[in-house]
């Protein structure tokens, strides 16, 4: 273990949830003809699915408090005639209706340009009405919603296989089947930069990564490997650290930036694995993987503001099982959660936009206000927050211990204390840890050795990184000291040290052994005793050599019980070198 480093963080064992049966969206019929897009759309209210359907174009969308099997007919949004349309959600909309004739919801209004096919939409999340579409005909059109028409258009000549919108609105990123990343200054309606993607054939995704200048892709090598790469957006001739090989599974990964947490998921089609990451110093540090036996083809993410944070779930996933039901997977911090936690929760982009489309359009650039997690913790409702709002630092919790301001007195003052304490002879003292006890110790050194990678992801330190430090044996010794006043503690059962009554006038052996210390001894100067042969005569000899015959026996005891502690720490230090061979 020696030289090896744990990363530290607070995600470091964030696990996936899957849900029971009853409580997934079940009795589905999912689209099987729709292009390479997540299918799934979802916020706290409100999930909407693509519809299985003779000519396509219908859409379904389900309260997210009506889990459980769905009826056998509930309404849905149709209508496609024309390549975009806009529907809004009627007040109150529920699956289960008792009315005998079952009424689709009809759009309420239709954007035309595109001659071709549409495959992609995307609101911008700054501006209010302003969407971005990308169809067959090789174009992206930016539309005005509120004037009901395309005012901008950004021609790439190819396919268009993803976009995302930089956080403040204002640039575009997308990939294309010329294995084009490209991202664009919408306005100008011309690339700032354009660069060579992932080199494989299938299809690459792109996200922005919040308000980083920062853009994640995942796509796939010549050699059909999945990748993931990192790229700075003001300079992206090539992927920061280079393309990353993920896998050689098919299935195009769908990523997922989680701004809050810092972390990228990765969802892959065609398996029922999601991976998530952590962005940290530039790099995408693995955290770990959900696993699952059902594949998925679609799947969404819940914004913020909807996840459950009285569980410490940071993300929610809702993947398509089969075609039949959809399944929300909880992303959870395993951590006690009786008061909200505002490091893992900071304020989060809420509903309400930064501008108008008009303001927009005329070049303005800006954040959208944030939301406080804490109001929604305490069900408060959504409490606005500026744009550059941050989480407020923890309060450590106030402790009796003095201000520091005079960090010399503290270095004094354990000085003064032992000064004040009366000096006592020297005194040879028992080991003060019985068998049993460092026998407890040494597990407590093992346990805490094989555990030493855990305890440093809850280490409260500054730094990125931080060295497991290595377990230090101890072996038994022998204190001995001329100035502790306080009685040395013995084994149970062992032998004591007598702590020498008032000075008598009775004389005593001269030079006593330096681990003998005879009781009712007068003793002037430490470790000197000045008797004479009249006084020794005036005393009787037999209890001093019988209480020196019992010390010697004790002393033997001792010898035999160190020799066994011996053993058993042998044992113990080769057990630990076991443990060090099997996790270094």
């Amino acid at each position: 273990m020696a030289g090896r480093f744990v990363r530290s963080s607070k995600y470091r064992h964030v696990f996936g949830r899957s849900t029971r049966k009853e409580q997934c969206y079940d009795n589905l019929r999912i689209s099987t003809n729709a292009w390479d897009t997540n299918l799934v759309k979802v916020n706290p209210q409100y999930l909407s699915v693509n519809w299985e359907t003779a000519g396509g174009g219908a859409f379904a969308v389900i309260p997210t408090n009506e889990t459980g099997k769905l009826p056998e007919r509930f309404p849905l949004f149709r209508g496609h005639t024309a390549v975009v349309f806009l529907w809004r959600v009627p007040e109150g909309f529920t699956l289960h209706t008792d009315a005998e004739q079952v009424t689709d919801i009809a759009p309420i209004g239709k954007l035309s340009g595109h001659p071709r096919k549409v495959g992609h939409v995307l609101f911008n999340p700054a501006a209010e009405n302003v969407l971005a579409s990308a169809s067959g005909d090789f174009s992206v059109k930016i539309w005005d919603i509120e004037a009901g028409s395309s005012k901008l258009t950004l021609k790439l000549g190819d396919v268009v296989q993803s976009l995302s919108w930089s956080a403040n609105g204002s640039l575009l990123v997308t990939t294309s089947r010329d294995k084009k990343l490209r991202i664009w200054d919408v306005r100008q309606e011309k690339p700032v930069h354009e660069t060579q993607g992932h080199s494989g054939a299938k299809n690459s995704r792109a996200v922005w990564m919040g308000e980083h200048d920062r853009i994640a892709t995942t796509g796939f090598s010549k050699m059909s490997d999945r990748q993931l790469a990192l790229w700075d957006a003001r300079a992206p001739r090539e992927p920061i650290n280079g393309f990353k090989v993920l896998d050689s599974i098919s299935g195009v990964c769908v990523p997922y930036w989680d701004d809050g947490t810092q972390c990228l998921y990765l969802a892959g089609k065609g398996d029922g694995n999601i991976r998530y990451f952590e962005y940290e110093n530039d790099k995408f540090e693995y955290l770990s993987e959900y696993k699952s036996s059902d594949p998925q083809r679609g799947i969404g993410f819940m914004p913020k503001r909807g996840v459950n944070m009285h569980e410490n779930e940071v993300v929610r996933a809702f993947k398509t099982v089969n075609d039949t039901y959809i399944e929300p997977i909880s992303f959870i911090v395993p951590r006690r959660a009786e008061v909200f936690q505002d490091d893992i929760y900071p304020p989060t982009t809420g509903i309400k936009p930064a501008m108008s489309s008009g303001e927009w359009f005329e070049g303005k650039e800006a954040l959208p206000p944030k939301i406080d997690m804490a109001s929604l913790y305490e069900g408060e409702g959504l409490k606005e927050l500026p744009a550059d709002a941050v989480p407020a630092p923890k309060k450590a919790p106030a402790t009796p211990a003095a201000p520091a301001e005079h960090p010399k007195e503290q270095v004094q003052k354990p000085q003064e204390e032992q000064e004040a304490k009366p000096i006592r002879p020297a005194v040879v003292s028992p080991p003060r840890d019985n068998m049993k006890e460092q026998g407890a110790s040494m597990a407590a050194m093992v346990s805490k050795f094989a555990d030493e990678e855990e305890k440093a992801d809850d280490a409260d330190d500054s730094s990125s990184f931080e060295e497991v430090s290595k377990p230090v044996e101890r072996a038994p010794t022998i204190s001995v000291s001329a100035t502790d006043a306080q009685p040395l503690s013995s084994p149970p059962g062992l032998w004591k040290a007598r702590k020498p009554e008032a000075a008598k006038p009775i004389p005593s052996i001269a030079n006593p052994p330096p681990s003998v210390h005879v009781p009712n001894l007068p003793i002037t100067t430490p470790g000197v005793v000045t008797p004479t042969v009249d006084d020794f005569s005036a005393i009787s000899r037999e209890p001093i050599f019988k209480e020196m015959e019992q010390i010697k026996t004790l002393l033997a005891e001792q010898t035999k019980a160190m020799a066994a502690q011996a053993k058993q720490m042998a044992i113990l230090a080769a057990e630990i070198d076991s443990l060090k061979a099997k996790l270094g």
